[in-house]
């Protein structure tokens, strides 16, 4: 399981524009910097890299403590837990999900931000929206394997459009293509 770095960047913009936190500036860059070295580093950074960026990050989270302290226990009014900024909130999960928040930089396949993700599911939150639920799990199993082909097409540069017209005509796009393999 990994978090979305994608979601942390708009958090961390937030603290920095409405809580003038620095932190969270540095933050900012450090992340984009870890992504980029990844990405250049072919989805995976080399052991002392990867150990380089992790103790740049804690120790930046441990200035932050300093800019971004916890409710002292004076603070507490009522029972429960004491109300946090959502800057401390945020500095609290970067804490303690640092190995889910980095993981990108170990695993190649865990991408920076979860976007494809849920750029592969909005359709259909929009449809449950527009539609309310589906009819039926057969409708609701049809959707998405259309949806699946569309996306499948899409990222293998095959417009809609191109994909549903060879659909119609009982073919696959080329990528689809099985080749056969001669038995010598």
């Amino acid at each position: 399981h990994a978090l979305c770095n994608a979601h942390h960047l708009r958090e961390l913009e937030r603290a920095v524009e409405q809580d003038n936190q620095q932190w969270a500036a540095q933050m900012i860059v450090l992340l984009k910097e870890m992504n980029k070295a990844t990405h250049e580093a072919g989805g995976r950074l080399e052991a002392t890299e990867s150990d380089h960026f992790r103790k740049r990050y804690r120790d930046l989270l441990r200035e932050a403590e300093l800019e971004c302290p916890a409710p002292s226990e004076t603070e507490k009014k009522k029972k429960g837990k004491t109300a946090r900024s959502k800057a401390r909130n945020l500095l609290e999960r970067l804490r303690d999900y640092e190995n889910e928040t980095l993981r990108f930089v170990v695993d190649y396949n865990v991408p920076f931000s979860n976007n494809q993700a849920e750029n592969d599911l909005r359709m259909t939150k929009v449809q449950q929206k527009i539609s309310g639920c589906f009819r039926s799990m057969e409708g609701a199993k049809i959707f998405c394997r259309i949806r699946s082909y569309l996306s499948t097409c899409r990222k293998q540069g095959v417009t809609a459009s191109e994909a549903l017209r060879l659909l119609f005509q009982g073919n696959w796009p080329e990528f689809m293509n099985v080749k056969e393999q001669s038995a010598e």
